[in-house]
């Protein structure tokens, strides 16, 4: 299946990659469980907040008004995220990358979202193992 890869400088764009990247962490046997049973993710209330995240990021216009990391707290107190759980979250990610998009930009997105797997997943470690 070839797919037509797009640029990631708009927010359709940035939405589509959003989408894609959740519908397969909704299929996946490690992380899945993580987002539809322990967090309990009401999709239709967390998609648009990821919609604002990367465009904030990407684009640049402050859309995203939050704290990323706080829900990811509270997740992880249920539940205890590990090293394990953001390289499965980053490899979903960087795969959707590759299949779908194309450009400098998803080159830098990538970088991001590398990072941010890495301090969170370290913040949690720390958290939860001292």
């Amino acid at each position: 299946m070839n797919m037509v890869r797009r640029t990631l400088d708009s927010p359709e764009a940035i939405k589509y990659m959003v989408d894609s990247f959740y519908e397969k962490v909704q299929a996946d046997t490690l992380v899945g469980p993580i987002f539809t049973e322990v967090a309990q993710v009401d999709w239709s209330h967390h998609l648009p907040k990821m919609y604002a995240f990367w465009e904030s990021i990407i684009l640049g216009n402050n859309a995203y008004d939050g704290h990323p990391f706080q829900p990811h707290l509270l997740v992880n107190q249920k539940h205890t995220l590990t090293s394990d759980h953001f390289q499965r979250w980053l490899a979903l990610f960087s795969e959707t990358l590759s299949e779908r998009f194309t450009g400098e930009t998803a080159e830098q997105v990538r970088q991001r979202a590398t990072q941010i797997a890495l301090v969170w997943s370290q913040k949690l470690d720390y958290l939860n193992y001292g």
